[in-house]
C-alpha cells in the first residue's frame, strides 16, 4: 500500500478493528493507526480480563445518551447474535455467567486475536505506535498527518475512545477532532467508576472492605438490583458501577440493604416472638455479621425490638431499604470502565455514523455519545457501530 487509502481509521481499540474488518472485507484499502504500541488494550482487561463481549439483550433502554434511541439503528443491524456467530466460527470458548452476559471462558486474548486475524484477512494494514498529528480536509478526502508523513484517504473514522483508562492510551484526541470540523460535544464524566465516600462513611465502612452483598441501588430515576463491593474508601462491584453513570455529582444514592424483603412486617413478626431481639440480630439473617452491626451502629439503632413503637418500626423498615448516602465523588478516569457523553449524536447519521455535515467523516464506539450499562453493552456498541460505518465509509 502507498500513503493513499481508501479510508484511515485512527484508534485500534474495539470499534476501530471492527470498522476496519468490515471496510475492508468490502475491498476497500484500509489503514489502522494508533499512538499506542499495542493495539485494543481495553478489550485485554474487559470483564476483568475474561471480556464480557455481548449481551444477548442489548437494546437502547441499556444506554444512556442525549438521545438514547440513535443506538437503535446499529444494533438492529448487527445484534448480538451476529457478533456471538463471529466467536463461535472462531472455536472461542464461551460461557453465559448471568442472564445474557457472555465472557470468554479463559481469557479475553481470543477476542483481540480474531480481530486482528479478521483484518489481516481483509487486507487491513495497522500501524500502532503512531500518533496522528493533525488532520486536515481535502476537496475529496482527507490529509493525516504522522510524524513522519502525511497520509491520505476519501474517508476518515474517528475510533479514539474516551477519556477512561488513561493507561490503556485514552485522550482526548476524538473530542479535539470533532470540535475542528463543527460537531459538538457533549459534557463528558467517568462512568462505570466506583463512587467515594465522605470521611466518616469512608472510615466506618472501610473497615468492612472485601465484602460484597446483594443490594438494590438507586441513583435518580434508575435503579440496578446488583452485588455492592465495599472497599476501602468508595463503593465498588456492579451496583455502585451502574449506578455512578447516572450520578450527577450532587445528588444521594439511594440503597436498600434487604431488596425484596418485607422487612416492616418481619420486624413487627420478630418483635411479637422475641420481644428481646435486637435489630442487629434480624439483620444478621441476611447481611455480613460485621455489615449488621456496623449499620446498627451508624443509625443509633440500639436495644431490643420490644422498645421499638410501630412508628419506629416503619421508619427502621425504612432506612434500611431506602438508605441514602452523598458520594464525595468518584475515582476519577484512571477506574472508570468507560466514559460518559461525547460526540453529540444529532450531528451523526444512526445507521452509518457518519457527520451530516463533513462528508467522509465518521465516529463510532466510546467516542460518541452513547454509553451502554455494565454487562457487554458498551463493547456490542463498539462492534455494531464501528459494523455500521464500515458498511459505508
Amino acid at each position: 500500500m502507498t500513503g493513499t487509502y481508501d479510508v484511515i481509521i485512527v484508534g485500534a481499540g474495539a470499534a476501530g478493528l471492527m470498522c476496519a474488518a468490515t471496510a475492508g472485507y468490502r475491498g476497500r484499502r484500509v489503514l489502522v493507526l494508533d499512538h499506542a504500541r499495542k493495539p485494543a488494550r481495553k478489550i485485554l482487561v474487559a470483564g476483568g480480563g475474561r471480556c464480557n463481549f455481548t449481551h444477548l439483550d442489548s437494546g437502547p433502554e441499556h444506554f444512556l445518551s442525549e438521545n438514547p434511541r440513535f443506538c437503535l439503528s446499529a444494533l438492529q443491524r448487527y445484534p448480538p447474535l451476529a457478533f456471538l456467530e463471529l466467536v463461535e466460527r472462531y472455536g472461542i470458548g464461551y460461557e453465559e455467567r448471568e442472564p445474557g452476559r457472555l465472557f470468554c471462558r479463559e481469557s479475553s486474548r481470543p477476542i483481540l486475536d480474531m480481530l486482528l486475524t479478521e483484518c489481516r484477512r481483509a487486507g487491513v494494514a495497522i500501524r500502532a505506535g503512531t500518533a496522528v498529528r493533525g488532520i486536515h480536509p481535502r476537496e475529496a478526502g482527507f490529509a493525516v498527518a504522522t510524524a513522519t508523513e502525511t497520509l491520505h484517504a476519501e474517508s476518515l473514522v474517528v475510533a479514539t475512545g474516551g477519556l477512561a483508562m488513561p493507561k490503556a492510551g485514552a485522550s482526548g484526541f476524538g473530542y479535539a477532532v470533532a470540535r475542528q470540523f463543527g460537531l459538538g460535544v457533549r459534557p463528558t464524566r467517568p462512568a462505570l467508576v466506583p463512587l467515594t465516600l465522605p470521611p466518616p462513611l469512608s472510615d466506618a465502612l472501610g473497615a468492612l472492605a472485601g465484602i460484597s452483598v446483594p443490594v438494590r441501588i438507586r441513583c435518580g430515576d434508575a435503579a440496578f438490583e446488583e452485588d455492592l463491593l465495599l472497599t476501602h474508601g468508595s463503593l465498588s462491584g456492579p451496583a455502585a458501577l451502574q449506578a455512578s453513570s447516572y450520578w450527577d455529582g450532587a445528588a444521594p444514592v439511594s440503597v436498600d440493604w434487604l431488596p425484596g424483603v418485607a422487612v416492616r412486617d418481619e420486624l413487627a413478626e420478630l418483635r411479637a416472638r422475641h420481644p428481646k431481639a435486637g435489630l442487629q440480630r434480624y439483620l444478621a439473617g441476611y447481611l455480613p455479621r460485621r455489615l449488621a452491626r456496623e449499620l446498627c451502629r451508624l443509625d443509633g439503632w440500639r436495644g431490643p425490638l420490644q422498645g421499638y413503637s410501630n412508628t419506629d418500626l416503619d421508619a427502621t423498615a425504612a432506612r434500611l431499604q431506602d438508605w441514602r448516602l452523598t458520594p464525595a465523588g468518584t475515582a476519577g478516569y484512571a477506574r472508570a470502565e468507560v466514559t460518559a457523553g461525547g460526540v453529540d449524536t444529532g450531528a451523526l447519521s444512526s445507521k452509518t455514523m457518519a457527520a451530516r455535515e463533513v462528508p467522509g467523516l465518521f465516529f463510532v464506539g466510546e467516542v460518541v455519545d452513547v454509553t451502554g450499562h455494565l454487562g457487554g453493552h458498551n463493547l456490542q456498541w463498539a462492534w455494531a457501530s464501528g459494523v455500521a460505518a464500515g458498511r459505508a465509509a
